[in-house]
């Protein structure tokens, strides 16, 4: 598919096709392809001022986005870098947090995917986002992902006591040498396969990290932005702050972007001139993502995501019971995963059917993503603004492409 433009949930294709985009450019999209109050932004920043090196000089654009992001974000979250990507936001985030405590090693979660660079790869928990790149950074550990679908630990959720979320304090005392900087987490793990966190585990994490002198780093860079109902995914956990949150993806609806923010006595462990980006703050990218707050919270946009989800589960679980090729279905808001296994009671990945639900679906003109840890978990994270007609369309598309894998 040659992409010529894009509006809205739909994207126009230089062969004269429509498609429905059921992926957002990977989660990014989230206010709509080309939003005119964004794009009027992003133009008239163009006309001010395109770069002059935010790290350099004061630049307005910038300052305000920094400010909008300390009235928004959750709990003491004051101060903030900007960068160019999720990942560049997560590299910084980790050494802000080794430099703010003092500390130089990581845990994360297995089956966690926090970028492509050195560091984050070397904190993804995910053999094939790994593969031909190692050795990685030294210094990190791997708790057992909070995955009820598949225990790691072999419990049910129904009695297994948020082990997952005990086994924290096992990796500190057994696979670190008690030097740990940051706990690094996706309140929903989106490349793992669309899993979000249990209620509670957060809670249960931040005692065993408190009593440790360990930072929790929020990785929002896929659930932030109204993604799953609420403006960061870390609200749907009641009480729990970040001491550092990272954000990308969906923070200027398509322009690059990326930050991470801290309370100010985190924020204040750098010196200046101690971390630093050519291109981060663009003010071009920092007007868009301004513009793109304000359709969000002026809209209804991020309302609008939980109502959709609220609907689209039900649905989902539905065709559930029709095929036994659907093994699970979770997610949050608009950020939505069906994991397609061979059997129910092995519970065998089903990979390559899901490639080809995903190609079937992109032939009726439905986008979607696969992800997972095992690739076979389709994914549903449409543009936020995607009507309640456009998104039962897409399921009749998945529904179709179901019955022809029967």
């Amino acid at each position: 598919m040659v992409v010529e433009r894009a509006a809205g949930a739909e994207i126009f294709a230089a062969d004269g096709r429509t498609y429905l985009d059921c992926f957002a450019g990977i989660a990014v999209v989230n206010a709509g392809h080309v939003h005119p109050r964004v794009a009027e932004a992003a133009k008239a920043q163009i006309d001010r001022l395109i770069h002059a090196a935010s790290y350099i000089y004061y630049v307005p654009t910038t300052a305000d986005l920094a400010e909008t992001l300390a009235k928004i974000t959750p709990g003491a979250l004051q101060k903030t870098f900007f960068c160019n990507s999720g990942a560049e936001a997560i590299e910084g985030a980790l050494r802000m947090a080794k430099v703010a405590t003092g500390k130089r090693e990581v845990i994360s979660l297995q089956m966690a995917f926090h970028g492509r660079t050195y560091a984050t790869l070397s904190v993804t928990g995910n053999m094939a986002r790994k593969t031909r790149g190692g050795p990685y950074m030294s210094g990190v550990a791997f708790a057992p992902a909070p995955y009820c679908y598949r225990c790691p630990l072999k419990l049910e959720p129904s009695s297994c006591g948020l082990a997952c979320a005990d086994a924290v304090e096992d990796v500190i005392r057994t696979q670190t040498s008690g030097d740990v900087a940051a706990f690094v987490v996706e309140p929903v793990m989106g490349e793992g396969g669309l899993i979000p966190l249990p209620q509670g585990y957060l809670g249960r994490v931040k005692q065993i990290l408190e009593r440790a002198g360990i930072l929790l780093l929020v990785d929002e860079v896929q659930t932030g932005f109204g993604r799953t109902g609420k403006m960061f995914a870390i609200e749907h956990h009641e009480g729990i702050e970040p001491d550092i949150l990272a954000l990308a993806k969906g923070i200027a609806d398509g322009f690059p972007l990326g930050a991470f923010i801290a309370p100010e006595a985190i924020a204040d462990c750098f010196q200046p001139g101690e971390h630093l980006s050519t291109f981060g703050g663009n003010p071009v990218s920092c007007a868009a993502a301004l513009a793109n707050i304000e359709v969000l919270q002026g809209e209804g946009i991020v309302q609008h995501a939980a109502e959709m989800g609220q609907w689209a589960l039900p649905a989902l679980r539905k065709l559930q019971e029709r095929f036994p090729l659907i093994g699970d279905v979770r997610g949050q808001g608009l950020m939505l995963g069906i994991e397609l296994v061979k059997n129910r009671q092995t519970k065998e990945p089903a990979a390559a059917e899901a490639v080809h639900v995903r190609t079937l679906c992109r032939e009726a003109g439905i986008l979607i993503g696969v992800g997972g840890q095992f690739g076979n978990v389709l994914r549903l994270q449409p543009p936020l603004v995607i009507t309640q007609e456009q998104l039962s369309h897409a399921l009749q598309a998945i529904e179709h492409a179901l019955e022809a894998c029967r």
